[in-house]
C-alpha cells in the first residue's frame, strides 16, 4: 500500500479532499493510505510554538527547525523509505509527465512538508529529498499544492480510476497533448448540436478528428 503522509498545521484542510471521490475510493480499496500529522503536535513549550522571527530581521514569522525535524522524523518511523517533499515557490515545477512517473513507482510513498507564515528555516532542507511548486505564483501555505500533487498523482495509480484508459487520453498524458472535446446526450442541446462525426460510427474518421481538435486545443 502506497503511503502518503502531509504535515501541515492546518489538518482539517485535508478532509474533504482525503474522504471523498477517488480518494476515498482508493483508501477504502487498500491501495493507498492518506494520512496527516498536525505539525502543532510537536510545538515547543505549553504553548506549542512552531514559529519565530527571524534572525537578521524582516517581517513575517518562520516555521522553527525543531518542530520540523520532529515531525519528519515521526512520519519516518511510520514509512522509512518515504521521501520528503517540501512545498515551496523555489522548487521543480509540477507536471503531468512527474504525476505519472510517482504514480507507476509503487514502492516510494512521500512525506509532504506544507510551509506557512513566510517560510522555514532553511535547515530542514536538510531532511528533504524535493523540493516542488504548482506553479509560478505564491500561496499561503503549502497545503493546497500537496493537494494538487496527491491528486495528480493517485489517480494515475493502476485501480484508483474506472476505465483502463481514462488516464491515457487526457490532457497532457504525452506531455503536452491537450484532450479533445467531448460530448455526451443529448444529440442536440439548445440548439446546439454534437458533431456528425461523432455520431457516423466510423472509429477511423473520429480518431481522426479526434485527433485535429487535440492539435487545436493547443494553438
Amino acid at each position: 500500500m502506497r503511503k502518503f503522509q502531509v504535515i501541515t498545521l492546518f489538518p482539517e484542510m485535508f478532509t474533504g479532499v482525503f474522504e471523498n471521490s477517488m480518494m476515498w475510493k482508493a483508501q477504502k480499496d487498500g491501495i493507498v493510505e492518506l494520512t496527516t500529522i498536525n505539525l502543532r503536535d510537536f510545538g515547543i513549550g505549553p504553548r506549542k510554538q512552531v514559529d519565530d522571527t527571524p534572525y537578521g530581521g524582516g517581517d513575517g514569522m518562520l516555521l522553527k527547525p525543531e518542530p520540523l525535524f520532529a515531525a519528519i522524523e515521526a512520519a519516518k518511523q511510520n514509512d522509512a523509505t518515504a521521501k520528503v517533499v517540501l512545498m515551496t515557490p523555489r522548487g521543480m515545477r509540477w507536471k503531468q509527465s512527474l504525476a505519472q512517473a510517482w504514480a507507476d513507482d509503487a514502492e516510494t510513498g512521500y512525506i509532504f512538508v506544507c510551509g506557512r507564515y513566510e517560510g522555514y528555516d532553511e535547515r530542514v532542507l536538510s531532511l528533504i529529498d524535493l523540493q516542488v511548486r504548482v506553479g509560478d505564483y505564491v500561496l499561503t501555505g503549502g497545503e493546497l499544492p500537496a493537494m494538487t500533487i496527491i491528486d495528480s498523482v493517485v489517480r494515475l495509480i493502476p485501480g484508483v480510476l474506472g476505465g483502463a484508459d481514462s488516464a491515457a487520453i487526457e490532457s497532457f498524458s504525452d506531455g503536452e497533448t491537450l484532450e479533445f472535446p467531448q460530448y455526451t446526450r443529448p444529440e442536440v442541446f439548445r440548439d446546439m448540436k454534437v458533431p456528425d462525426v461523432l455520431l457516423s460510427g466510423h472509429h477511423g474518421e473520429i480518431a481522426k478528428w479526434r485527433a485535429e481538435q487535440s492539435i487545436k486545443a493547443q494553438d
